[in-house]
């Protein structure tokens, strides 16, 4: 029979989250193993899809150029100058292993969340567990949200300008394997992880890190810091980083709306227990 949660130790704590641990790999090992059968598609299709001219963003951003009269745009072109290569005997092994294990990491992202949300809500209180039923939907759409902003325009803005940066003629452009599905993936998941600012903002409100004056206050600084991610996450120009930085800035006022609606709640419920 289970502990109650008041009765448990440290080492009962430890033991407990030892054992959400193992689940929420397994459940990623498990993801990854069902992506490694399907490799054609994750590398033809979604991998070097963004290497490709006919990628919608391109397509899109293209129809953009013409209508702003840009003549000679690299969005526009008929392919891009360079080649995907693989210069290690293991290379492209490595790369069916690895992509495998992180796109079976982005699947299994709700079941890693799962296993948090049951290590933690023993914690929480009757009424906050029932406040936070949404916790899970909530936070693995921001981060599904996240990953596709990240494959479908950080990745093609960092791939097109880092693809027609040109020091010299006499340079060609032999991109190794390793190279483009480094980008696709840290573009990917590193726009997945902001986009889960609103609930660490809800967090860090709950247990009082946080207030709504605190982060208006210094929006002119995380508007710095947000400019500051959005040149390590995109090419260094400024374009990219605009269209990159607006999400960014929009999460965070929505941030501030959550910690208002959480600080709110709480002074409400202080009311309350002073009341009676």
């Amino acid at each position: 029979m289970a502990k109650n949660i008041d009765e448990m130790s440290f080492l009962d704590h430890l033991e407990e989250l030892r054992w959400h641990l193992i689940r929420a790999t397994l459940g990623i090992v498990l993801a990854a193993t069902l992506a490694g059968f399907f490799y054609k598609f994750i590398f033809d299709t979604v991998i070097f899809g963004p290497t490709q001219m006919d990628f919608p963003t391109y397509n899109g951003l293209c129809q953009v150029s013409n209508l702003l009269g840009i003549e000679d745009s690299t969005f526009c072109a008929d392919k891009f100058p360079f080649v995907i290569q693989n210069r290690t005997v293991a290379g492209q092994f490595s790369a069916h292993i690895w992509t495998s294990i992180y796109a079976g990491f982005i699947i299994a992202f709700p079941y890693v969340l799962y296993q948090l949300w049951r290590f933690i809500s023993p914690g929480l209180m009757p009424n906050e567990r029932k406040n936070s039923r949404g916790f899970l939907v909530i936070a693995s759409l921001l981060f599904f949200l996240g990953v596709l902003f990240g494959y479908y325009i950080v990745t093609p803005l960092s791939i097109n300008f880092l693809a027609n940066y040109q020091i010299s003629a006499q340079i060609s452009n032999e991109f190794d394997v390793s190279s483009v599905i480094a980008i696709v993936r840290s573009s990917a998941l590193a726009s997945g992880f902001v986009f889960e600012l609103p609930i660490i903002i809800y967090f860090l409100t709950k247990i009082g890190l946080v207030t709504p004056e605190f982060l208006r206050k210094y929006r002119k600084y995380a508007l710095v810091i947000v400019l500051i991610l959005s040149a390590i996450i995109t090419p260094p120009d400024i374009a990219s980083q605009v269209i990159v930085a607006i999400p960014i800035l929009i999460l965070y006022q929505v941030s501030i709306y959550i910690s208002a609606v959480v600080v709110r709640n709480q002074n409400r419920k202080y009311t309350k227990v002073k009341t009676k």
